[in-house]
């Protein structure tokens, strides 16, 4: 049994020691870092009116094109992606291992052990025991904690923090392309509708154009000629719907995969019967100012946390540099007899400092620190890098917008004339002013046009899409809501227990996406 004397050095090392710990911290501490701004975008001069460079609200931005089939999907989009639910699991993950890297910081461990032995000795041993045959009860309770004099373990829990805030953020970003992509396949699936619409209604008009060739045929005005030239050109662009058929089939399974649902439940929710025109641009554009960005786009804000997390990792490994404090203590019974396993006397236990120190690692211990310092460095290149390909998205997107919506409206103005120009051509044939030629060449350049229009018109929209992305819109609808399903928290809850970490709610929201929400 120890007594008083035998503690009080243990005791006043441990005292003196756990008023040192904690006062040094190795490693750089984290510093936002600088990333280039723009003072206002490359096309600012040049789009007015159309752009405007004040802030708005982006948390819904499809809602600007009035069409309740896409915030239906969108919604429907959010509750059942299977990738978006993938990342809010990785949220609960970060969460657990940001739980153990606290762990470290208390004793390290932390055991109870119990051992019962029936023992036979040897009679031939060198010093053989008087009493050879006997039984031996021990239960004890063993720590041993590791003091974080070098600030290793606090390290650690900033790494883990700047993890789970980064599994956020990589949550928002999946997001962002989530609804993005719901958008850009509903508008392919519209823009691929009215092509097919467009085409069936040139298939119409060829028909008739088909039926005068052979009435004038049949009465020996023309020869046989006209008829297999309008022939050819009808089976020409009936050729062209099985096409515009299989992309707009094709977009569907696309979006129904976004949805989480197999393709064939896809049309159910497109709701045919409702809105089945290509959703309209409004009329001004909103994209705020480039340093925006900064604050809104989650991949920047993920690549500004791995860094964050990586700086810590440095402090980590330049730990193990300096040797290591620890307690070791041990406090329990043991005895030969069950009976008296509890006695004072059968009380045993120890308490006392260690060190240890990997002197003959330096080599590699070093090279680690290097390895860990070159991988912050890499981490700093990639956020300025990431902040620059954003800004790059944004010019891209929104001159595409800008330029291929006048494309759209030139388009639309050659439509008008082209349908003209079919009108004048049939009466014209059919007066026999003109050849059928002629009736070929501008009926083939009405198809061309239409469907070039409805092409512009849909790639106007996939711009403006891809801007309202590029700008780091559509994360703000999770906020307040669970990460995961409700009944996937149930699962994991019958499964494992996850005491109050699920649900989660807005879990580790960083300051920067509070202030962008209000």
């Amino acid at each position: 049994m120890m007594n008083c004397n035998t503690v009080k050095l243990p005791l006043a090392l441990l005292a003196s020691t756990l008023l040192f710990s904690g006062c040094t911290t190795l490693g750089p501490d984290f510093v936002k870092p600088e990333a280039p701004v723009s003072e206002q975008w490359t096309e600012n001069k040049t789009v007015e009116p159309v752009v405007k460079t004040e802030s708005v609200d982006y948390s819904s931005w499809w809602k600007g094109f009035n069409d309740p089939v896409l915030d239906r999907l969108i919604e429907t989009a959010y509750e059942e992606n299977l990738d978006l639910r993938q990342s809010g699991l990785r949220i609960l993950e970060a969460r657990a291992a940001l739980g153990i890297a606290v762990g470290e910081q208390l004793p390290q461990s932390q055991e109870v052990n119990g051992a019962a032995a029936a023992i036979n000795s040897s009679k031939n041993t060198a010093n053989p025991l008087q009493d050879r045959h006997f039984s031996d009860y021990q239960l004890s309770f063993d720590a041993a904690w590791e003091l974080d004099f070098w600030g290793r373990f606090r390290r650690g829990v900033e790494s883990a923090e700047a993890n789970l805030n980064a599994s956020v953020a990589d949550y928002d970003n999946a997001l962002v392309a989530l609804t993005a992509e719901v958008a850009r396949a509903y508008v392919s699936i519209r823009t691929f509708g009215e092509r097919i619409r467009l085409a069936e209604e040139n298939v119409t008009l060829q028909k008739r154009s088909l039926e005068i060739a052979d009435v004038r045929f049949r009465n020996g005005v023309v020869t046989e000629l006209d008829v297999t030239q309008a022939k050819t050109l009808l089976l020409n662009t009936k050729a062209l719907i099985p096409l515009l058929q299989t992309g707009k089939r094709q977009a569907e399974n696309s979006l129904a995969i976004l949805l989480g649902m197999p393709p064939r439940e896809i049309r159910s929710l497109l709701g045919e019967g409702e809105n089945v025109s290509i959703p309209s641009a409004p009329s001004e554009v909103a994209v705020g100012i480039p340093a925006d960005l900064l604050r809104r786009r989650p991949d920047i804000r993920f690549a500004e946390l791995e860094a964050a997390a990586q700086s810590a990792r440095i402090g980590i490994a330049r730990a193990d540099l300096f040797p290591s404090f620890s307690l070791v203590g041990s406090i329990g019974y043991g005895s030969k007899n069950t009976n008296d396993l509890f006695e004072s006397e059968a009380f045993t236990g120890y308490i006392g400092p260690g060190i240890s120190w990997k002197i003959l690692n330096y080599g590699r211990i070093k090279n680690n620190v290097r390895v860990q310092d070159a991988r912050f460095e890499q981490a700093l290149v990639k956020y300025e890098n990431t902040v620059l390909k954003a800004y790059q998205e944004v010019e891209d997107a929104l001159v595409g917008f800008v330029r291929v919506g006048e494309q759209a409206d030139y388009l639309a103005d050659s439509v008008i004339a082209s349908k003209r120009s079919v009108d004048l051509s049939n009466i014209q044939y059919g007066d026999g002013v003109i050849d059928y030629n002629r009736v070929i060449t501008v009926q083939n350049t009405l198809v061309d046009q239409q469907d070039s229009w409805v092409a512009a018109k849909g790639e106007n929209i996939l711009y403006l899409i891809t801007l309202y992305k590029a700008l780091g819109g559509g994360w703000q609808i999770r906020q307040g809501k669970d990460f995961v399903p409700e009944e996937t928290v149930k699962t994991m809850r019958e499964r494992t227990d996850w005491g109050d970490m699920l649900p989660e709610k807005d879990l580790a929201e960083t300051p920067e996406q509070i202030k962008d929400s209000e």
